[in-house]
Formats: structure tokens, sequence, C-alpha cells
């Protein structure tokens, strides 16, 4: 009898452990990719309009916030808004002075002057102009591509009548019938449907590389968001693993060939590497690793996801 009844407890914790890798590995939480199927992905935590994930990878974790945006935008409900701050803060400074749902790092920035190098739009005003930073502006070395840095992918947030939508444009580029931008913030580049690097002056070269300030080709933490056929938004900061044998985070290409197994239509980069951060719940998660652990840096502006009174 004793017999017996040690091996049901040892057949209910394998019937357990069995039902967990079943749940883990659920088609809602597993997707096919040519760099590496995912380890494991823990359980979601979920809001009325938010639902996170994280998925391990071999040279990644790879953190992921799904927006629902449909009622929303038609409510006056949550919705995604950019946030400039007037000096540098974390995403744990922006969500102590906010009423924030969550934050993802967004436009690229001087930290040298800390002024932006995207453009930003909020309630419909310019607050952010590239063409304002002298050290953008009157660098020699990228004279050759200011017209393809000041025309960039940037987040775009209509009104369209009655009708709210988000799409991803460039900046020049014309309006949609009926539309005006409330909000917008600028990246680059776009990853889906297509990688635009050399379109947007971020990589020169043929043979040999003279211009790739993302380090594109390379893997880093990224931070990218993405727009799904059904109108909602994802999302993903890519956070490299410290105890890694090899480079780890992920390079441009893998990060556009990753959200499109996750099934977004349309995705854009914002800004990496160190600036590279996710809020949410509560907690603070950072992408660059260095000798000391995680690195917590500053930026200039966020994507805050905010609710509305």
């Amino acid at each position: 009898m004793r017999r017996i009844g040690m091996l049901g407890c040892v057949l209910g914790i394998g019937g357990m452990i069995l039902g967990l890798l079943f749940h883990i590995l659920s088609p809602s939480f597993s997707f096919s990719s040519p760099l590496s199927s995912a380890k494991s992905a823990h359980l979601p935590i979920a809001s009325s309009t938010a639902q996170y994930r994280v998925y391990s990878l071999a040279y990644a974790e790879v953190h992921t916030l799904l927006i629902t945006l449909d009622d929303s935008l038609q409510t006056g409900g949550t919705r995604p808004v950019p946030v400039l701050s007037p000096t540098l803060e974390t995403v744990t400074q922006f969500a102590q002075r906010r009423d924030a749902v969550a934050i993802l790092n967004a436009g690229f920035f001087d930290p040298s002057n800390q002024k932006s190098t995207s453009y930003i739009t909020i309630n419909r005003e310019l607050v952010a102009d590239p063409r304002q930073n002298e050290r953008l502006m009157e660098n020699p070395a990228l004279l050759p591509y200011l017209d393809r840095i000041l025309n960039r992918t940037e987040l775009r947030h209509y009104q369209c009548q009655q009708l709210e939508r988000f799409d991803l444009a460039r900046h020049l580029d014309p309006l949609p019938d009926s539309c005006e931008i409330v909000n917008a913030i600028g990246g680059g580049p776009q990853l889906l449907p297509d990688l635009t690097l050399e379109q947007e002056g971020f990589f020169d070269g043929q043979g040999e590389v003279i211009r790739d300030p993302l380090g594109s080709r390379q893997r880093n933490a990224r931070t990218s968001v993405g727009l799904m056929p059904d109108g909602n938004m994802l999302w993903v900061m890519v956070a490299q693993k410290p105890d890694a044998s090899e480079p780890s985070g992920m390079t441009l290409v893998e990060l556009a060939e990753f959200m499109k197994t996750l099934g977004v239509e349309k995705a854009m980069n914002l800004d990496g590497g160190s600036s590279s951060s996710l809020y949410y719940d509560g907690k603070a998660f950072y992408g660059k690793v260095n000798e000391q652990g995680r690195v917590e840096r500053s930026v200039k502006s966020v994507l805050l996801l905010q609710n509305k009174p």
C-alpha cells in the first residue's frame, strides 16, 4: 500500500508537469522562427486592454505587450500616447510622474544635448523637431543622409472624422483623405512589411560597411512597435541574456522575422541598445547588459499606455 501511494504521488506530479508543459507549448504561446524555438513562454499577465508575455530564446529574452485598440479608440478609453520629457528619465520615472499602465522607450535622441532626433507630435502639436538639433543638422558626416534621416518611419495616430486609427508612415508621406494626425512619434527603420535600412539613412555599404549606427547585423537589445491585422498593437522589447556565451539580443532582420511569426503586419524599430526598456504592472525591464548587469538608461521620449478619465 505504501509503494502504491508513493507511485500515485509520483504519477500525479508527472501529470501536473505534463499539463504545465502542454499549456506553455500550446499554439497561443508558441511561434516558429528560423532563429530558435522558445524554450519557455511565461503565463501572460493580462488587463482589460493589455496582455504581457515573455519569450525565452537561446540568445534573447523577449518581452511583449499586446494592446487592444479597437474598443478603446471608439470609446475614448485606454490608448498609447507619446510623451516627451524636458530632461531624460528612466521608464520608472516616467511611470511615477504619470498615470501609466505601461511604458515603452521610443524615439531617438542625442544624449550629449538631450535633444530629440525624432519628430514627435502630441495633441496635434509638433513638440520635437530634429531640424532644431544642431548636432544633427551641422554634422558633416551626416550631410549625405539628412534628407533620409528627416523622412524616417513614424507611428501615427489619426483622427479620421469620427474614427481613430494607428498606422506607420514616413514623416513626409501625405495624410489619408479626411484624416489629421493627433499624435506621432518617429523612429525607424520600418521592419515590416519590408526592412528599409538604406532608404531611411541607417545603412550604407556594398561589401564594405560605411554606415551602420544601429549595428543592424549584430545582436543587441532592441525595441519595436507593431500593428496587427485586427487593428491591435504589439510592443516588443528584446533583452540580452547576461549568461549567454555569445553576443545576445537580436539583429534587425531577426527582430522583423520574430514579429512576423507573432502575426504582426506592419512594424517599426525604435531606439534600442542601452535605451531598450519596458514598464508594465509596476515593474521595469531593461534590455542592455554590461559587466555590472542590466543597464538602466534614461531616455527622452516614450510611448505611454494611459487610462483616460
